[in-house]
């Protein structure tokens, strides 16, 4: 009974000054609520880039030609050929626990259908490339093994090609024209949208690998080689394989740099995430700062409140009232001010995220974790930064208190 009693009491001291309890919550609710809208726009950012990766495929492992050196000038990265299409049938009759394998070239062409014409990527690949990337095909089908044999001159369209090229008519079994050179189009993808480098992924013609290596590119080896692990497990040991069968097919002496490079969806993600993971340390940091503000209002206010009722708590001692219930009775006060601005500032930082959403246009992503966080960080803000004015307020001297003025 005598601790609802304290409960009481320090409720009645909180509401016999409105405006300066209010006033005393605000740097607590702008912190809770920066907090929860700073956290949000970054954890919607990593989302982001993972969905951006994910569309990478599945365990995918990227083998891009390296530097070459000619008499002691480095080509640089992707500065010439190294990889070659018996390169690419090594790793996938070589190589255990690889799932599927697609040599790729690319280059930029002018692409004509009837009137319409379009500057787009043309992607050399194989037929497994789509199994790799885990793209569907939307319309039509994907060319062959024995397209990809014969260097047949057919194609499959990304989605904004093909709405570019043909106007929302269907393009399957109409011809195209790559550098003057007639295709037929065998499918339409399903729309893959925005790469983690921020290009449209859409934007782009496949054909056969052989088709792009004789009739568009004019090259006779690989820029890279696309190759999928058979589970995430064994996405390093199936990278490690390939670079020791790469350097005993290019003879490359130990002590010697490759003349490849090989990165996988993990390190990839690895890097992307590690940016975001930073801004969103930051932003949070910054947002925590003005909590650490709001704490220290607490601990001013409840330091004047305990001199402007100094004489009440000698009176209340007087009465039989122990230092404990008068420590309780403010550390109350100071957690009831940092709990009210904790709730407030929750439906804050909920609130204003979703208006950075509908106003800036900004993706947020509200988590359930960084309001809680949010709310017990903020109470014990006011345990905190309240309890040194609480724990003065129960050493007063009672004679002394009954004699302040």
């Amino acid at each position: 009974m005598r601790y609802l009693a304290v409960i009481k009491i320090a409720f009645r001291a909180l509401r016999r000054n409105k405006l300066r309890t209010v006033l005393t919550m605000l740097g607590i609710i702008i912190g809770v609520g920066a907090v929860i809208a700073m956290v949000a726009l970054g954890k919607a950012a990593k989302v982001q880039v993972e969905a951006r990766i994910a569309a990478l495929g599945q365990n995918v492992i990227m083998v891009f030609s390296g530097s070459v050196n000619r008499s002691g000038v480095f080509s640089g990265f992707g500065g010439a050929g190294t990889l070659t299409v018996d390169d690419a049938t090594a790793i996938q009759n070589e190589v255990p626990n690889v799932a599927a394998v697609s040599p790729e070239v690319r280059s930029g062409a002018q692409i004509a259908a009837g009137e319409n014409n379009w500057s787009t990527s043309v992607m050399g690949e194989d037929v497994d490339y789509l199994t790799i990337r885990v793209w569907d095909i939307a319309e039509g089908a994907m060319f062959t093994e024995a397209d990809v044999r014969s260097a047949a001159k057919v194609c499959v369209l990304g989605k904004t090609t093909a709405d570019k090229l043909f106007l929302g008519e269907s393009p399957v079994g109409q011809n195209i024209r790559i550098k003057n050179v007639p295709v037929k189009v065998l499918g339409v993808l399903k729309a893959k949208g925005v790469s983690m480098m921020g290009s449209d992924q859409d934007d782009t013609v496949i054909v056969p690998y052989t088709t792009g290596m004789k009739r568009f590119a004019g090259v006779t080896m690989l820029r890279s080689i696309n190759v999928s692990a058979a589970s995430a497990d064994q996405l390093a040991d199936v990278q490690n394989a390939i670079a020791d069968l790469l350097r005993q097919r290019h003879r490359i002496q130990p002590g010697r740099d490759d003349d490849f490079i090989l990165r996988n969806q993990k390190e990839i993600a690895e890097a992307q995430t590690a940016t975001t993971d930073v801004m969103t340390a930051l932003l949070a940091g910054v947002a925590t700062i003005s909590l650490l503000v709001g704490g220290i209002g607490i601990m001013n206010i409840m330091l004047v409140s305990v001199t402007e009722r100094t004489r009440e708590i000698g009176i209340r001692m007087a009465v039989g009232a122990r230092g404990r219930d008068i420590l309780l009775q403010f550390l109350i006060e100071a957690v009831t001010l940092s709990s009210i601005g904790g709730v407030l500032g929750i439906a804050l930082g909920i609130g204003g995220a979703k208006m950075l959403t509908l106003i800036k246009h900004w993706p947020t992503l509200v988590s359930t974790n960084s309001i809680i966080i949010a709310f017990v960080f903020s109470a014990a803000v006011g345990i905190f930064f309240g309890f040194y004015p609480a724990r003065k307020a129960s050493q007063l001297d009672p004679i002394e208190a009954l004699r302040y003025e």
